[in-house]
């Protein structure tokens, strides 16, 4: 039996799924499928993997299979699975959330600045997982981890970065969007402030990304692509002010930090990204009135001004493609009029 294990580990990918990919041997016996990956993957049981196969996370030679399947040589098997490596009770708190579209099969949220998507060490509450796990208790009593595997979560966003996420109700409709991220077919467009006048009107920025070797919080790019998760980002300017620039960035893969890793390694800082040296001045000449301009912005948007404006998929139930924006937050419009103005009255 050959195995070969593609992670996308909670670390490396906005993704919180992994894939597992089995060939089975020329020789190997007819066995229900459900037993022989139980006897595969440490500590699954019986009835995980039964409940996993059921929502579509299994599948044989391209198509979905039903537990009592039995394997054949020669068959190729993926199954995904939820990435999660700091288990924890997760405390349902009514939290309020901005719910931009919702039916039975998924949930679109507009996230807020300042706030954690799902729990982990130091913060294990006041997550935006935690409202969502007792929102969709309210639907659905008794609804537990064991039915709906991190209530629906298939991707995240960073504590600081505003815009859309979309999160499924059923284990089918989490299998399918998964399956969608993991492939790079989802249509993500995020908007960001960046420090300095961006040479070209458009490109693109390839480049492994790892954590930093120094800095184990903080990411890094290792063109060589030896180390680290391949990682591709297209951007677009859509305004200039001399000193910052407005940027539309569309992600062709996920990795965590991404834009803030690729903005920054071709010379282009986020905008107030204390993380990576975005919240001092890195362009324009320092003195007085310019200074306090600059930090009165800060205060504004106390964040890395980063937006994920825009979310596109194929829903898991009708097929349809969906399609959903949101507008910058005020902080960021703030900063970007106050940009705008500046730069008018410079000109002037």
């Amino acid at each position: 039996m050959q195995e070969e294990e593609e992670i996308l580990s909670v670390e490396q990918a906005e993704e919180l799924y992994e894939r597992k990919t089995f060939t089975i041997d020329k020789g190997q016996e007819p066995v229900r499928i459900d037993k022989w990956l139980q006897m595969r993957i440490e500590g699954a049981t019986r009835n995980k993997i039964q409940q996993n196969i059921e929502a579509g996370f299994l599948t044989v030679n391209g198509k979905t299979v039903k537990s009592n399947y039995k394997i054949k040589p020669g068959d190729e098997l993926i199954l995904m699975s939820f990435v999660n490596p700091e288990h924890t009770i997760l405390k349902k708190e009514n939290i309020p959330l901005n719910i931009v579209y919702e039916d039975d099969a998924i949930l679109i949220i507009n996230k807020p600045a300042d706030m954690v998507v799902h729990p982990g060490v130091g913060n294990f509450s006041g997550t935006l997982l935690n409202g969502i796990a007792y929102y969709l208790e309210q639907q659905h009593p008794g609804l537990d981890e064991e039915t709906l595997p991190r209530y629906g979560l298939v991707h995240r966003i960073d504590k600081n970065t505003t815009g859309l996420l979309v999160l499924a109700k059923t284990s089918a409709a989490a299998a399918h969007l998964a399956k969608q991220f993991f492939n790079h077919t989802v249509k993500r467009n995020y908007v960001a402030l960046v420090w300095g006048d961006m040479e070209e009107a458009e490109g693109t920025v390839t480049g492994h990304i790892a954590r930093h070797r120094q800095f184990r919080k903080m990411f890094d790019v290792y063109p060589d692509g030896e180390t680290g998760k391949h990682a591709i980002t297209h951007y677009k300017v859509l305004e200039r002010f001399n000193y910052v620039t407005l940027v539309q960035c569309v992600l062709e893969t996920g990795r965590t930090h991404q834009i803030r890793v690729h903005m920054k390694h071709i010379g282009h800082t986020l905008f107030n990204d204390w993380e990576y040296g975005g919240d001092r001045i890195l362009k324009g000449t320092i003195y007085t009135k310019y200074k306090q301009f600059v930090e009165n912005c800060f205060e504004i948007c106390p964040r890395c001004a980063l937006h994920a404006k825009t979310l596109g998929f194929i829903h898991p139930v009708t097929g349809k493609e969906m399609f959903f924006e949101a507008p910058l937050p005020d902080d960021m419009q703030q900063v970007i009029d106050k940009w705008r103005n500046y730069i008018s009255h410079k000109k002037e």
